[in-house]
């Protein structure tokens, strides 16, 4: 199912949410629409799910407006969480495919796999409310997908979950996205859209700041990007004139060189000074990008 966006608004009294967003899925596409919070994220997905409506624009499926029936095909993972605490984990996705036009002698086999794939198995017919956090999100990822969706809107799926859930998740959705599956994924966490996205569309104050395919976006931004792994103190680049920014990360920076500087120029300035564990030229990582467009307006305002 192909989902287009074009020219969609809305506003909220004098504030604009989503002001003119335009933009398309495709079928295997897993496109990530990102942007820090607040940026738009949220109330363009509840405008696909009908759940607000647009003030004007257009939204189609397959080049149509959506019937009651389409809401069948659509799979959806709301940002804010929450199931049926009282209920077995085995009834509250019954329910949820029930929503869908599941029958339960459709879904308790899915169901089995579904629990098998994420590690939950034996808590089949435990209450939600013995299971942890973690357990619960990836109940309701299953609800969202158990009736084998064409199209899946994710709204934050990787919020609050552990490295090993996170991946979890993040093989889950890659296996539905290479079924043929369309993703729209939401996230402010730019090293998870990295990750799996095809595709992105960056959006501050309800509106597009860049979109396009993944690898032709950081095309785009250019070569002139270091990625080193250190032992020492590089505060000294600063005053070389080599360096335009620095990104620090726990065990590594991201190094954006000054214009005409080479990752020559600075591998001279650095030998001797501090130990390099690693020293990779590659283009600017999407944290970068993302910062290049979006932190620095907003730290000016």
């Amino acid at each position: 199912m192909t989902l287009t966006l074009k020219n969609v608004k809305k506003k909220y009294g004098s504030v604009k949410a989503v002001d003119g967003v335009s933009f398309e899925v495709k079928p295997g596409e897993l496109m990530g629409l990102i942007g820090p919070n607040g940026a738009g994220k949220s109330t363009t997905i509840r405008m696909v799910m009908n759940i607000i409506a647009p003030d004007s624009g257009e939204i189609l499926f397959d080049g149509r407006n959506i019937s009651d029936k389409d809401f069948d095909r659509i799979g959806y993972l709301p940002e804010e969480r929450g199931i049926y605490k009282k209920f077995k984990v085995s009834a509250v996705l019954k329910y949820f495919a029930s929503l869908k036009s599941k029958s339960a002698k459709e879904t308790s086999g899915k169901i089995d796999e579904w629990l098998e794939k994420l590690g939950l198995p034996e808590w089949r017919e435990r209450k939600v409310e013995e299971l942890s956090k973690g357990m619960s999100q990836k109940v309701q990822f299953i609800a969202a997908v158990l009736h084998d969706p064409e199209i899946i809107f994710l709204d934050e799926p990787f919020a609050g979950l552990d490295p090993v859930s996170s991946e979890v998740i993040r093989e889950a959705v890659q296996n539905l996205s290479d079924q043929g599956k369309t993703i729209i994924f939401s996230t402010h966490i730019m090293e998870q859209a990295e990750k799996i996205c095809d595709s992105i569309f960056l959006i501050d104050k309800g509106k597009e700041v860049v979109y396009g395919a993944l690898d032709g976006i950081k095309e785009k931004f250019g070569k002139n990007s270091v990625q080193m792994e250190f032992d020492g103190d590089l505060g000294f680049l600063k005053n070389t004139g080599l360096v335009s920014d620095i990104i620090s990360y726990p065990r590594w920076v991201e190094i954006k060189l000054a214009p005409g500087k080479t990752p020559d120029d600075l591998l001279s300035a650095v030998a001797g000074k501090v130990s390099v564990k690693r020293f990779e030229v590659t283009r600017p990582s999407l944290q970068k990008i993302f910062i290049d467009l979006v932190g620095g307006k907003r730290a000016e305002k």
